[in-house]
């Protein structure tokens, strides 16, 4: 075999790598609410190789600094909710001046929804009914 033979070779091995590790995360859409309707938003969920857990990666874009709603609001926070249990709290997301934002987390189990509402703190104890986003994770 020649050169370009394995050079061929070698370029499609490395594609179909790339396909098959695409292939493992999963991409869920956000679905915004009243509150902001232009907000759109991704979650990439990737299950790890042991199974037992799911890296997640959330971005969202077009999505208004909390100051700015009506009522306004200090943060957005991300909420899981789990089947089996109550909303937990993940965390604030930040939003930049470019209305764009992004978090990544782990979670243990792999089939849960994820909610972004609006709360007047940063560590609330339960989401309040100012939902922004929503979307469900079956990885």
């Amino acid at each position: 075999m020649g050169k370009r033979a394995y050079n061929v070779l070698a370029v499609v091995a490395v594609a179909m790598l790339a396909l098959g590790v695409t292939a493992w995360a999963k991409t869920y859409t956000f679905q915004a609410t009243s509150i902001v309707p232009g907000a759109t938003g991704t979650i990439d969920a990737k299950a790890d190789k042991t199974g037992g857990n799911t890296n997640v990666t959330i971005s969202v874009d077009h999505l208004a600094r909390p100051t700015l709603l009506t009522p306004p609001a200090n943060e957005y926070v991300v909420w899981v909710d789990p089947e089996d249990g109550s909303p937990q709290n993940q965390g604030v997301l930040r939003v930049g001046d470019n209305e764009k934002g992004s978090l990544k987390m782990t979670r243990t189990s792999s089939k849960f929804k994820l909610m972004v509402t609006a709360e007047n703190e940063a560590h609330p104890h339960s989401p309040s009914n100012r939902v922004v986003l929503r979307a469900d994770v079956q990885e």
